[in-house]
């Protein structure tokens, strides 16, 4: 069952914000993931949520997800996303 990643960031530094896309981006794709949504136009249509940048990552099951963001790899990039960002995740599973 495939599993996603969601995510709710508002960036502080759009330079150093895109150093770690470049390098989070082959390795999502390593551990089976690819983008769905990455910080496009969004619409609250429904509740007070506002949100800043979305992103929405498909993994082919929660295995993967978890061993992506478990990853040595990621904790690295983790502590670069969290300098210049505040932010949400949550991983849920598909249908």
């Amino acid at each position: 069952m495939p599993a996603y990643l969601i995510a709710d960031v508002d960036v502080h530094d759009q330079d150093v914000y895109a150093e770690y896309r470049r390098q989070v981006a082959p390795l999502i794709q390593k551990h089976g993931g690819r983008f769905i949504v990455r910080g496009g136009a969004h619409e609250v249509l429904e509740g007070a949520w506002q949100p800043h940048r979305l992103v929405v990552i498909e993994f082919p099951d929660m295995a993967a997800l978890k061993g992506w963001y478990h990853s040595p790899e990621y904790a690295k990039l983790i502590a670069l996303r969290q300098g210049v960002s505040r932010g949400s995740l949550v991983a849920v599973e598909g249908a």
